[in-house]
């Protein structure tokens, strides 16, 4: 009797381990599938009672503000003037959604942070998002409540970019680091230390004149071409509040 008893509770035992198994491999199917939309709008519900405070983002947006004040009264002239010769269409229609740094792998190789804001408050696939001092990324993933950030230092950002003082396009290029890689075609280029570096006039992706960083050092050994690592003005690691830009180019 013991014998037959012990056979039926191994039985189902292994039955049960077999269903624990199997949903398991269910769930992380799921995962795979929904590219982690799941995990990401529930950790914005865990997360939200730590969310950066309303007296930090009126900061921020005051300084964002004035900020954006400055420099387009500076550039605003000589981008009208470069997109008449270019035949590029004006920006218009633009938006602005701000939103909360609520997790962030800015220390690894992905670069990547996530925001508080996704479908449900109308933020896209391609948005551009603003941190104070400049750019930092676009939106590559979205679920309901939250919305992925590549940033430009992700080895997956490739973005044109332009020189104001040399007055020449480049390629900004992530590397996984602090410090992109701006790239000039040109071995002739005179590009300096402190050159101020802003999104490309020319570039069909982003506005014009966006500030995105200074040049920190330059690498004139390759004679096809000039490289430069690039200190970011927008410091991803520091910024709690963003602005997403919605714009039709």
């Amino acid at each position: 009797m013991f014998n037959i008893r012990r056979i039926s509770t191994s039985r189902w035992w292994h039955k049960k381990k077999s269903w624990v198994f199997f949903a398991i491999f269910l769930f992380l199917v799921f995962v795979r599938i929904s590219k982690g939309s799941l995990y990401k709008d529930f950790y914005y519900f865990i997360s939200k009672p730590f969310w950066p405070g309303q007296f930090q983002k009126e900061i921020i947006l005051k300084s964002l503000d004035q900020e954006s004040f400055i420099k387009l009264n500076l550039l605003k002239k000589d981008n009208k003037r470069l997109r008449e010769i270019l035949s590029l269409q004006k920006s218009s229609n633009i938006d602005y959604i701000s939103a909360a740094v609520i997790s962030r792998k800015t220390g690894s190789w992905w670069r990547q942070i996530i925001l508080n804001k996704g479908l449900k408050d109308g933020v896209e696939i391609g948005s551009i998002v603003l941190g104070p001092g400049g750019l930092l990324g676009r939106i590559t993933n979205i679920s309901l409540f939250t919305s992925s950030v590549t940033l430009i230092t992700s080895p997956e950002s490739k973005l044109g970019v332009w020189v104001d003082r040399i007055q020449i396009n480049g390629l900004l290029v992530g590397l996984g680091d602090d410090y992109p890689s701006l790239i000039i075609y040109s071995k002739d280029a005179d590009i300096k230390v402190g050159d101020f570096v802003t999104s490309s006039p020319a570039s069909t992706l982003l506005p014009p004149n966006i500030p995105i960083g200074i040049v920190h050092s330059v690498d004139e050994t390759l004679k096809s071409k000039k490289t430069a690592k690039i200190s970011l003005l927008a410091k991803p690691h520091l910024i709690d509040w963003v602005q997403i830009l919605k714009l039709n180019i």
